[in-house]
């Protein structure tokens, strides 16, 4: 490449006025103003957008992605259109958004999030992907003027709840706004690419597999770090994709088998001497922080899936005596904190255990999960990113966007709770957890650290920490309040049109064309089949139908006889008494025994018997196939101890003489025979059948057995053929059907009259949430009017509080008997919704759940915090979070209810009851 010095005059004025041309752009200004070079993935995705087409950037976590939204923000300004900038959630939207104002100005950005509106007018608004959806069905004029969105964390869409609103939004979006969508690195982004142009038009896709920090990746054993990939000569590498497996650390292979020898060699074995056998060691997680501080790894975020093992674990390095900070940065953290809190009530810092959290936090140490209070949250996060708290123990929430890197990432186990079991984590997450690892600009490199526990296989840890991508599937399903919105805005017909271009409907389709293929394919071996099995004698599909008739009645015959048979043996047992001497037909006791005890109970018949070889033992109903036989009696004395060996030997004897009296002597039992009696019904037809089967002309065919062989694989296939094709009608307009039973519904309960939305229905299309018709419903029948402020809140909150593992504890009662009326007419409306869902095959609405109904009655009672966390059992974190959420809901029904109504009023008492100390400074924060 020639050198500035080796162009000529000419050519270096021509150079410098292309320099300037690109400079003078809005592109160039914009890069001019970043104080770095741009990646390559960065500059192709911002030349895409300065030329006006939408834009999927798919990179990994830190790679700098948001860059490409911000230049969205940059253009519009410079054009004077507007920017919308969505995330998932309001933490990120509330990040953003300093992010901007310190760059454009707080009169140039805005912030909506549901809680929070701040200049929602501005040039450029950063908002949750919610306040987008609900602004473009309510055809809101903040639209107007609206020249890009940037959808960051666009990969969200796959969240089973909440995923759905992307979908919405990318769709009904005007076709002259720019989208620009930020995801994280997924192995189908040409697809989700594909369906963006399908839906919006001209779209680029750029994907980039590069992180500009290298991750390293450890196994943590006792308090030592161990490479994951090492090569043939033991240095470490750092094992990218596609690499061979043979570079997982030999070292942890051999530990692994050690750790199995280990455990099948004492499973089930009680220790010797009272001393367990010993386990590998584990380090204790403040012996991890010294261990990462000494090896010159911190800061560091250290995953536990637990919140109350996130506490513990702060409370274990106080305890250990752990300190991660100077002087000096102890009294910058203590005035941050103090300053970040100032408008707490005072009465409420005891109760919020503020003097441990600024503890931990002086020590350089802190907890960061979803029960903790908003604001406590945002003070680690901040400490953090000033490098002022140097571990932070935290559950995979923060994984989700919050710009918090971290020189080191741990994950303590590789299993986590997903609110209904316990579940592996997958390749995604891995990569979207150990992702903070490695600060831009600050780290050459990044580390993964995994701690040895029980179990641990070094392949399955290698395998995640190689697979960098995974799939975005789409979780879009039509909704009650989005069928009336689309019903509103453009008629049924058009609605379900607009529905299937979906990407779920994409993906769908797309699935359809590779089991079409494998239709063709079943139906060309099917073909072979039939002609395999062609007997030249006559009819064999006929002949095979007969066999299969005969097998069936065979079969069914022997399942009644059976039942006939156990019946009678239940029947039978359930008759025994002490005494009885009873043949027992089967099993090891088979023989002759005594009945000690009938065992009669609500299980059924369990006798406890002796038998011949002076053993007791307990028998269960199926080692009788038949009615019992009892041959005689013996005389068990009142006191018989069955561990006395003299007794049973005693009472053997007796047995013995009693057999002999009654001709029994000590001849083992008959087996019982299994064969069907003559004379049940269907045996006729059976017998009609056999010889209709005989008479047939391919019964006396050489090749009868191979025709039959044949017949059999084909009868196998057609099944698997009708179960696939069943999955191709499935997913053929799956979305548009669904659509349909959403509709359907509506009509039945009167929110729909054809492509008109009926007053019911017009309050619907103010209802956003998983229980969106129950809500309608209540509003609809009034089961909620006559309710004050607080009973409302109540009662609201049953629709919006869902119970976690973690909060199973909280109070289910209802305060007040006109609250619990209320509840009781909500409980019965759900169940008559589920009904109707049920008859058009759509899953049920999420039943109402009062475990948060006391505490918001009584926080909007005016109860002091300390009263209602100590009475509920909560904690400060979850409580604020369910007030959100119960306040959100509020200010919809609040919206929805008629003016001039008591309902209204109500509402708006509870708001106002809800809204105060910290849930208020938590809302407003």
């Amino acid at each position: 490449m020639s050198s500035s010095a080796d162009l000529s005059p000419a050519e270096r004025f021509a150079a410098a006025r292309r320099r300037r041309k690109a400079e003078s752009s809005p592109l160039g200004r914009f890069v001019a103003g970043l104080g770095f070079d741009p990646d390559p993935f960065q500059v192709e995705a911002m030349e895409a957008v300065a030329a006006g087409h939408g834009v999927l950037v798919a990179a990994p976590t830190g790679a700098g992605k948001t860059v490409v939204g911000e230049l969205a923000v940059h253009l519009a300004l410079e054009t004077g259109r507007k920017a919308f900038y969505t995330t998932p959630i309001k933490a990120l939207s509330n990040q953003k958004y300093a992010d901007l104002v310190a760059v454009h100005g707080a009169d140039a950005v805005g912030l909506l999030t549901g809680d929070v509106s701040v200049n929602g007018e501005a040039p450029v608004v950063v908002m949750t992907t919610e306040v987008l959806r609900n602004m473009i069905y309510a055809g809101s004029r903040t639209l107007d003027g609206l020249g890009f969105v940037v959808m960051d964390e666009v990969h969200y869409l796959a969240d089973r709840f909440r995923g759905a609103v992307w979908e919405e939004v990318i769709i009904h979006l005007a076709e002259d706004v720019q989208v620009v969508s930020l995801s994280a690195t997924v192995s189908n982004a040409e697809e989700f690419g594909e369906w963006l142009a399908t839906v919006r038009g001209d779209t680029r896709v750029v994907v980039s597999e590069h992180r500009p920090v290298p991750l390293w990746q450890h196994v943590m054993v006792g308090d030592r770090l161990h490479d994951l990939f090492v090569d043939p000569e033991g240095d470490p590498v750092l094992g990218l994709p596609g690499e061979d497996r043979h570079l997982v650390n030999p070292e942890l292979v051999a530990l692994a088998r050690e750790d199995t020898r280990f455990q099948r060699r004492h499973r089930g074995r009680p220790p010797r001497g009272g001393a367990r056998p010993r386990r590998r060691p584990s380090a204790s997680r403040a012996q991890v922080v010294e261990a990462l501080d000494a090896d010159g790894l911190l800061p560091a975020i250290h995953f536990i899936f637990s919140r109350n093992g996130c506490d513990a674990a702060v409370r274990q390095c106080l305890a250990w005596g752990v300190r991660l900070t100077t002087s000096e940065e102890r009294r910058e953290i203590r005035l941050l904190a103090e300053e970040r809190t100032a408008a707490l009530p005072d009465a409420d810092l005891g109760v919020l255990g503020w003097s441990e959290w600024v503890e931990g936090l002086e020590r350089g140490i802190a907890a960061h999960h979803a029960g903790l209070l908003p604001v406590f949250k945002e003070t680690v996060e901040e400490l953090f990113r000033r490098g002022l708290v140097k571990v932070v123990f935290a559950t995979e929430t923060l994984a989700l966007g919050v710009n918090m890197p971290a020189r080191s990432v741990v994950l303590e186990k590789l299993v986590k709770w997903n609110g209904e079991q316990h579940v592996d984590v997958t390749p995604g997450e891995y990569t979207q957890l150990t992702g903070r690892a490695g600060r831009r600009g600050i780290d050459v490199e990044g580390h993964a650290v995994v701690l040895w526990h029980e179990g641990l296989d070094p392949d399955h840890v290698a395998g995640l920490a190689s697979t960098r991508t995974y799939p975005l599937r789409s979780s879009f399903a039509p909704t009650y309040s989005m069928a009336v919105n689309l019903v509103e805005q453009v008629g049924r017909e058009e609605a379900r049109r607009v529905l299937e271009t979906s990407f779920a409907q994409f993906q769908a389709d797309r699935a359809v064309v590779g089991l079409a293929t494998q239709l063709r394919k079943q139906e060309e071996a099917l073909e072979g089949y039939t002609e395999a099995m062609t007997c030249h004698l006559g009819d064999f599909e006929a002949y095979h139908r007969l066999r299969r008739r005969v097998s069936a009645l065979e079969k069914d015959l022997s399942r009644r006889a059976s039942a006939v048979r156990r019946a009678d043996a239940e029947a039978t047992l359930e008759r025994l008494r002490r005494g009885d001497v009873i043949a027992v037909p089967s099993g090891r006791e088979r023989g002759w025994a005594v009945v000690l005890d009938p065992g009669l109970s609500a299980q059924g018949p369990r006798p406890t018997v002796l038998t011949e070889q002076r053993q007791v033992r307990r028998l269960d109903a199926v080692q009788f196939p038949s009615a019992v036989r009892v041959v005689t009696t013996v005389r068990v004395p009142k006191g018989f101890e069955p561990g006395d060996p003299r007794a049973r030997r005693d009472l053997a004897s007796s047995l013995r003489n009693a057999l002999a009296q009654v001709g029994g002597g000590t001849t083992r039992p008959p087996r019982e025979s299994t064969a069907p009696e003559a004379d049940q019904p269907g045996e006729l037809e059976l017998v009609r059948l056999r010889r209709e089967l005989r008479a047939h002309p391919c019964h006396g065919c050489a090749d009868r057995e191979d025709h039959a062989r044949w017949a059999q694989r084909r009868d196998e296939l057609e099944q698997r053929h009708a179960e696939l094709r069943r999955r191709v009608e499935g997913r053929t307009a799956v979305i548009a059907r669904t659509f349909d039973r959403v509709c359907d519904v509506l009509t039945e309960l009167g929110y729909l009259d054809g492509d008109t939305v009926t007053p019911a229905g017009r309050a619907l299309q103010r209802i956003y949430t998983q229980s969106d018709l129950l809500v309608a419903e209540c509003l609809r029948t009034g089961v909620w009017d006559g309710l004050d402020g607080p009973s409302l809140a109540a009662v609201v909150s049953t629709l919006a509080f869902e119970a976690r593992r973690e909060t199973e504890g909280v109070d289910p009662r209802l305060p007040g008997r006109g609250t619990a009326a209320a509840w009781t007419a909500t409980v019965r409306l759900w169940s008559e919704v589920t009904d109707v869902e049920r008859r058009h095959r759509l899953p049920p609405l999420r039943e109402p759940d009062a475990g948060f109904a006391a505490a918001v009655h009584r926080w909007a009672q005016g109860r002091p915090l300390e009263t209602v966390l100590r009475e509920n059992d909560l904690s400060p974190g979850d409580f604020v979070r369910w007030c959100r959420q119960t306040v959100d809901l509020l200010d919809q029904v609040h919206q929805a209810a008629p003016r001039d109504s008591s309902l209204r009023a109500a509402a708006a008492q509870a708001l106002a009851g809800v809204r105060r100390g910290v849930v208020e400074y938590s809302l407003s924060g």
